[in-house]
């Protein structure tokens, strides 16, 4: 292993070509491929700006050229040596330095490297555990690499649109008051007062709705946000949130400010020009269009609703889910008539696991439906059903009946489904779609009360407060989600800036007035101080990047994230401590 000894490097392994032919440089990086061509050493010299060929000649390399061959796969190892291009018909087209090469005249050896795991860029599948357990050496592949850039680059387009934009960066508390509305609190425990917590924040909510009534009224911040939640591929306990609010506007205000954002992020990041204003579809049209509030509309296949066209058959199951108050609604997959038995037997399977109670099928023809199902229809409404769900001979017709908004989910689940498992879904397209009007409440029957679908702080629509008392269920929010190619990205609200109106919403919750004092008195302090009229919104930064990066999970655009289970893998947390650290804080592991 020897020292660098006053060399520099000139230049990246990503950077030279034809124009440096004749220079001396110097380059440091990894050894990538190391191959023995008859007397000349080839070797790939990589870093994060890419990969130069460098070729050790016993005429040119000297007393090094000996050395050359003790080099193996990741040995660090630093060269000099003279540009020069590639001899006719050995241009690498793939590589940005492809039309050169360095004759190697000295050669340190920096530090050697044990046999890896796995393969750098290799060709193999590898398990996530061993990535994860050897993420310094994951993160050396040429495609976690370009994530990373993607993530750097879109914070900086970030920063640099608010800060344009007369926005202010403000840092919130990690350690901050327990409230626990929403998922589990990640709780810390205080050496100093001994049996109180600090929680980490899900979100800094209150401390930018603070900020407003201290008088910034436009804030922005890149947050680490920390839930204890169940965890899939577009979640982690720990995620950043790009984290907004502005005062003395209304909705249409901040969701221009965002188009204009997100107009800005994939100009710079993906060189995609994003048409605006983005299409809205009320909560509503969304659940009864798509089958979800977070609907993917890259592609089509809607979701019809046929109650009114067999309200009159002799089909049971339709007649008895509709006078149970329940809907009859499908999907029509184009082409799908070849379907086999077997093959709707699996989405069949794939319904009743999302609890389904059963699929219904009907196989199009030129003749009717082929379907068992066609003697209980007429020649009238087989074709008034055909033109609802414009088919045609070759379509499948797929079918759910129970009550109405499970039936709609689960045509959304399968409505997926059939566009991943058919390919309908058109690669490097970016939808987005504002989703609004969604209801304020949602009535959670285990707790036997009313729950905030967004948060307690969430305004009311002015036209629904009247409401409130009465018709709880049917008041809706001044809220807004924007779903990006079927993910929600970004979440947010006009908020209540009124003691009084909170007051009502925190009763309407059953949170007592005792309750709400003790858990956001100082919010409801400050707002008797003048606080302005505000809202605001947060994005899912993690999932924005994945989209960006054209990968399925938040885990390929984190540097070092979780498994699903919870477990850093490669620092092995979460670990035991010490009994001497537990004392000093007070606390006994049972």
């Amino acid at each position: 292993m020897e020292s660098l000894d006053g060399w520099k490097r000139t230049h990246t392994c990503g950077e030279l070509n034809a124009k440096n032919a004749g220079e001396e440089i110097i380059l440091m990086g990894w050894v990538h491929r190391w191959r023995d061509h008859g007397g000349l050493i080839f070797i790939d010299l990589r870093d994060r700006y890419g990969m130069t060929q460098i070729v050790f000649d016993p005429k040119c390399s000297g007393e090094d050229y000996a050395k050359s061959k003790e080099l193996r796969t990741e040995f660090v190892i630093a060269v000099k040596g003279e540009v020069r291009k590639r001899p006719e018909g050995m241009v690498n087209p793939n590589l940005s330095t492809g039309d050169i090469e360095i004759s190697v005249t000295r050669l340190k050896i920096l530090n050697p490297a044990k046999t890896t795991p796995f393969e750098i860029d290799g060709d193999k599948e590898v398990s996530e555990e061993l990535r994860f357990k050897y993420r310094y050496l994951d993160l050396r592949n040429s495609n976690m690499q370009k994530n990373m850039l993607i993530r750097h680059q879109t914070y900086q387009v970030v920063r640099n649109f608010f800060n344009q934009n007369n926005f202010v960066e403000i840092e919130t508390p990690f350690l901050m008051r327990s409230t626990p509305e929403g998922a589990r609190d990640f709780l810390v425990p205080s050496r100093v007062h001994q049996g109180k917590f600090y929680a980490l924040p899900q979100s800094p909510q209150t401390y930018k709705q603070i900020l407003m009534v201290a008088g910034f009224d436009r804030y922005y911040q890149i947050v680490r946000c920390f839930r204890d939640e169940a965890l899939r591929a577009d979640r982690q306990l720990e995620f950043t949130q790009i984290d907004v609010e502005m005062s003395f506007v209304e909705k249409d205000d901040i969701l221009e400010m965002v188009e204009k954002l997100m107009v800005d992020i994939f100009k710079h990041v993906r060189d995609i020009e994003i048409k605006t204003p983005f299409p809205r579809l009320s909560y509503e049209e969304a659940l009864n269009t798509y089958g979800s509030d977070k609907p993917d509309t890259r592609f089509d296949m809607k979701i019809i609703d046929m109650g009114e066209l067999v309200k009159d058959c002799d089909f049971k199951v339709f007649t008895g889910s509709l006078k149970a108050g329940g809907i009859i609604c499908g999907i029509n997959l184009k082409n799908g008539a070849g379907y086999s038995r077997k093959q709707i037997d699996v989405l069949t399977k794939f319904s009743v696991d999302e609890g389904a109670k059963g699929l219904v099928a009907i196989k199009v023809s030129e003749e009717g439906w082929n379907s068992s199902l066609a003697k209980f229809f007429s020649a009238a409404a087989i074709k008034n059903i055909n033109e609802a769900f414009e088919a045609h001979a070759g379509d499948l017709l797929l079918i759910f009946a129970d009550e109405k908004e499970k039936a709609l989910t689960l045509t959304g689940s399968l409505r997926l489904k059939l566009a991943k498992d058919e390919n309908l879904i058109p690669e490097n397209r970016f939808e987005h779609v504002w989703i609004v009007d969604f209801p304020l409440l949602e009535f959670d029957p285990d707790e036997k009360r009313y729950v905030a679908r967004h948060h307690p702080f969430t305004s009311p629509m002015d036209e629904d407060i009247s409401l409130m008392a009465e018709k709880p269920g049917e008041v809706r929010a001044k809220a807004y989600d924007l779903v990006l190619n079927g993910y929600e990205i970004a979440g947010g609200s006009i908020r209540i800036h009124v003691q009084d109106l909170q007051n009502k919403i925190f009763r309407l919750l059953k949170i007592s007035d005792e309750e709400a004092r003790d858990k956001f008195g100082f919010l409801l302090d400050a707002f008797e101080f003048g606080a302005p009229p505000h809202g605001g919104i947060a994005f899912g930064f993690d999932r924005l990047v994945m989209l960006l990066a054209n990968e399925s999970s938040i885990r390929e655009v984190i540097a070092f994230p979780k498994t699903n289970r919870a477990l850093s893998l490669m620092d092995g947390s979460p670990s035991e401590v010490g009994q001497e650290q537990l004392q000093e804080l007070g606390l006994k592991v049972i």
